[in-house]
Formats: C-alpha cells, structure tokens, sequence
C-alpha cells in the first residue's frame, strides 16, 4: 500500500522555518529569567525589610549593624540552631497546611484553631490512654489528624452548600475553637489544676506516648547536639515530601490546581470542583493538625494555658514568603524561627523584643509588593518575547498534546 499524497497546500512546521513552536515553548524559552525572578524576588522582599528594619532600629536608638550581628551571633550558635530547628518544624507544618488551600485558591485563616482544637482533644486522649510505644505516638497524630480535618471540613462544606467564604467561616471557627477550648480545660472537665500554680492542663502523656530525640541517633554517626532534637523534624521532612509528589506528580494534584484556577474548566473537564473544595479543606486541617505535634508529644506532653497560639497566622506569612512551594517553605519558616529565637539576645542590648515582630510584619508587606511586581514583570517578559515572534513574521503553532 502507498501513502497518501500530501496536500501541497499544507506545510508541517518542520519545513517551514517561519514556523515556530507555540506559547508553551516561548514560555520554557523564559525558563532562566522566570528562575531567576521566582529566587530574586523573596531575597528582595527580605533585603528590603532588613533596610526597613535597620531605619527602625536607628530611630529608636540602637546601632542597627551591632543589633543585627548579635542576633546573627546568638543565632548561630550550636545551641540555637537546635532551637530554631524545632521551632521550624512546627511553622513548617503549619504553613504546609495553608499552602494545601493556596494551590486550589482557598485562603484557611482557620489553621490556627484547627491545630490547636486537634492538639487539645488529642492530648486529652493521650493523657487518658496509655499504649505501648508506637501506638501510643500514633493514636495521638491520627487523632490530631482527624480533629484538625473534620474541623476544616466544616468550612469546605458551608462554602460548597451555601456559597459561605472560607475566609469567613474558617475566623468564626477559630473564635469557637477558642471557646470549645477554654471550656472543657477545666479541671472539672478534661483538665486538671497543676499544683504549686494556677495553670490548668490536660493529664500528662506517658512516656510511651511521647516521642524522643535525634540526638542520640545523630551522634551515633559522629554529629554531637547540645540539645535535643524533635523526632518529629522527620515527619515534617516527609509532610512536604508528599505535598510535592501529590501535587505536582498525581491526577489528584492536577485536579486540585485546576480546581483553583477555574471551576467552570475543571467542571467541564469532568472534575467536581465542589467536591474538591471540601477535599482540600479536609486535607489542610490533617496537616494544621500536625502542627502542634512536635510541642505536644516532644516537650510540653499535654495541653495547658501555656500552649503555644497563633502558629496558623504564623503559618500564612511562611507560605505567602515560600510561594506555596515545599522547599521555600523550610526556608521561609527557617528565617521566621531564626528571628523568633534571636530575639531573646535584643533584652541584653537594651532593643526591645517587639522589633523582631516589626521585622515579621515588614517581611509580609514587602512580599506581597514584591511578588506583584514580579508577577507584572514576568507578563511583559512572556508579552514582549510572543510580540517578537509575530514581529518577526513567525506563526506560532499548537504543540501536540
């Protein structure tokens, strides 16, 4: 049998040299800039608020190059590097959990009391029951899970049901988290008044329930720590593990994404974007749950007055500076937990500790300015190239899907 003959009217791209392929390829041809501007634009937005804070500084009196290298000193000790290590693990957790909503366009305000509603009812189960390690570690992370989960569900099925924003309902959740909270610890209820003081805890969680260090696991391989390292490190290392391989490298990520991007493509696409919606909702409370795990089951053991708060709005500023990536991420939440922990040294120099807070604060308005303006940028760059293209008397072809 012979081929058919080709149309001589029609030119496959391959012998037209005026031909070139498509947006996609046009967009890949930016690769290098686009790299650059995604690793610029956090480092700006950073530089700048270290500017802004060093003005801060000199307006109130301090030397701002003797602040900033006391706290880089304190910082970089063996000591506080284990500190902000553990501190990280938490932040990180928590801003994983709002970068879950980001990618599908949903704002979870609400990670704050979905970690700490997970946090206190799991503690309460821990301190009740006790099981042989590592059922005992596991009954109170699934249980966190859980809590943290159906909490957020909540809002994912208002909005989906009554056209209710997540941003709203996720506030209110928190408020009723807090109330729910202050309510059952009461040592008539699910806590117990400690003695000697006035704090007022859930019961203690055995040893067996508890998790333990990596120190010892590190200097078995020649690492020596001057403190104990939260196991848990681990668990936030495979968190965001799995955040990218589902995101990036599954069905479910690029239904999700699409999801947030349009509604009406993804329906038309054959993905429900309602039932996505409360999915994903499901799944950022799991993580916020998590969140409290490595205070909870690696150094408090129980839920008291004195448990750490606001580890979710914390968490909103570390995905916003991270751009919703894993990697930047733990960068970001690395930053946040270093200027946490060298706080403590600005008491000696007489600066108050409220300056790291400014410095927070700067961070996340500079980031939102920077990245738009980086965003606005990265749209002239793929304009002017496409511009080109047509100017120099190219026809831009689809590329096979």
């Amino acid at each position: 049998m012979t081929s058919p003959p080709e149309d001589p009217g029609t030119v496959t791209p391959a012998a037209d040299p005026d031909r070139v392929p498509g947006w996609q390829a046009i967009l890949r041809g930016l690769g290098p800039r686009r790299l650059a501007l995604q690793i610029g634009a956090p480092v700006l937005a950073i530089g700048i608020a270290l500017v802004i804070t060093m003005i801060v500084l000199r307006l109130t009196g301090a030397d701002p190059f003797n602040a900033i290298s006391s706290m880089i000193d304190y910082g970089t000790t063996s000591t506080s590097v284990v500190s902000i290590l553990n501190r990280a693990t938490g932040y990180y957790l928590s801003a994983i959990a709002v970068a879950i909503g980001f990618r599908m366009a949903l704002f979870n305000i609400g990670v704050d009391g979905q970690y700490r509603m997970a946090a206190f009812l799991a503690a309460a189960l821990g301190g009740a029951l006790t099981l042989p390690a590592p059922f005992g570690q596991i009954l109170v992370i699934v249980c966190a899970m859980l809590v943290g989960g159906l909490w957020a569900t909540i809002a994912g099925v208002l909005k989906v049901t009554r056209g209710v924003s997540e941003v709203i309902s996720t506030i209110m959740l928190n408020a009723i988290a807090t109330g729910i909270i202050a309510y059952l610890l009461n040592d008539k209820r699910l806590a117990e008044v400690r003695p000697g003081s006035n704090n007022v805890a859930t019961p203690p969680i055995p040893k067996s329930g508890q998790v333990g260090s990596l120190t010892g696991a590190l200097s078995s391989i020649g690492i020596d720590l001057p403190g104990d390292l939260n196991v848990l490190l681990l668990l936030a290392v495979a968190v965001g593990i799995i955040f990218y391989v589902v995101l990036n490298r599954t069905r479910f990520g690029f239904d999700l994404r699409v999801s947030g991007m349009s509604s009406t493509a993804a329906q038309a696409s054959g993905v429900d974007s309602r039932r996505m919606v409360v999915i994903t909702m499901l799944l950022s409370g799991a993580v916020a749950g998590l969140a409290g795990m490595p205070e909870l089951l690696g150094a408090s053991h129980q839920y008291s007055l004195n448990f750490p708060a606001t580890l979710g709005f914390t968490g909103i500023t570390i995905a916003l500076l991270g751009r919703n990536h894993p990697f930047g991420i733990a960068l970001a939440a690395l930053l946040f937990a270093f200027l946490d922990q060298s706080s403590d040294v600005l008491q000696l120099a007489q600066i108050p500790q409220e300056i790291v807070q400014v410095m927070q604060g700067v961070v996340v308005l500079t980031v939102v300015i920077v990245y738009e303006l980086v965003r606005r940028f990265e749209i002239q760059l793929q304009q002017r190239a496409v511009a080109a293209e047509l100017a120099a008397g190219h026809v831009l072809t689809e590329e096979p899907a």
